[in-house]
């Protein structure tokens, strides 16, 4: 732990009834960073105050969520790798989250389904491989979203609990396709999270044509159910939107974590929780392409 008397003077401000002196100590104790939270866990654990309890908590979350920040940033400015960028998302609820374990698993269906892979299969053949493994082998389940179901919005709890919805689903998916250089991609289907099977390398020539001609079929990540181009168009149709080339794009790794944090933003909703979707946007927005 860190002593000193600064650190002291400050600790015995955060009782303060003033909100305006309690964010000045709040931010300063936030400047002097994440050494200082065994400190601040001492101090819980010796008040029996609640709102004195309540105050150290949100100061140790901004404490975390400093640090988060600086995560995305690294992230967004470095390789952008999509299992890192997920990972930085279930780090938001659990901040002393041990990865290892999730990077095992993940590993593990990884080396799973290149044993069954080879250089003769079709497309489908390949997906039906995965699929196999993902939803039968390792009993991996999807929700519908659901915003009362936060947990389904961590790609660490999708691996612990084998119960995600279609966005974290669909982004172990897209890591494992990665992993094994298998070319789906997740496209921007509206109301849908949904992935393509791509011509391998898939290129869109600067044509007015419909790019969805490079697609071999789509995948649902809910279940690893194929659907053709004609289910596609007549889902289109359902929805009384029209099919513009947009649509049928590859989303890049930015755009997707940037949709989950937006999606998983939609949880919070009360006046107690309110911070968090702000926190949650204010990360999408950060990483913004």
């Amino acid at each position: 732990m860190i002593e000193n008397r600064e650190i002291s003077a400050l600790f015995n401000l955060l009782d303060d009834p003033d909100q305006e002196v309690f964010e000045k100590v709040s931010e300063r104790i936030v400047s002097i960073g994440r050494g200082i939270i065994p400190n601040l866990e001492n101090l819980w654990e010796n008040s029996a105050d609640i709102t004195m309890q309540e105050r150290i908590e949100m100061v140790i979350h901004k404490l975390h969520f400093a640090d988060l920040q600086n995560s995305f940033i690294e992230w967004k400015n470095g390789a952008c790798g999509l299992l890192q960028g997920a990972l930085l998302v279930s780090q938001y609820a659990y901040p002393e989250l041990v990865l290892a374990p999730s990077l095992q698993e993940i590993e593990k269906m990884r080396r799973n389904i290149w044993l069954e892979l080879n250089s003769y299969l079709t497309p489908l053949e390949q997906v039906n491989v995965i699929s196999g493994i993902l939803y039968s082998y390792s009993k991996i389940r999807g929700n519908e979203v659901n915003y009362e179901m936060q947990d389904d919005f961590l790609i660490t709890k999708l691996i612990e609990t084998k119960k995600g919805n279609a966005i974290t689903n669909g982004i172990l998916y897209l890591v494992l396709c990665d992993m094994l250089d298998l070319p789906v991609k997740a496209i921007n289907i509206p109301r849908q999270f949904i992935l393509a099977y791509f011509d391998h390398p898939f290129q869109f020539p600067d044509t007015g044509k419909q790019k969805s001609e490079k697609i071999h079929f789509y995948i649902d990540p809910l279940n690893g159910q194929v659907y053709s181009q004609k289910d596609v168009e007549n889902y289109f149709k359902r929805i009384s939107v029209p099919p513009t080339v947009s649509y049928y794009h590859p989303l890049t790794n930015i755009r997707i974590v940037q949709h989950l944090l937006e999606e998983y933003a939609k949880c919070f909703t009360t006046e107690d929780n309110k911070y968090k979707k702000e926190d949650l946007l204010s990360l999408a927005n950060l990483i913004g392409e």
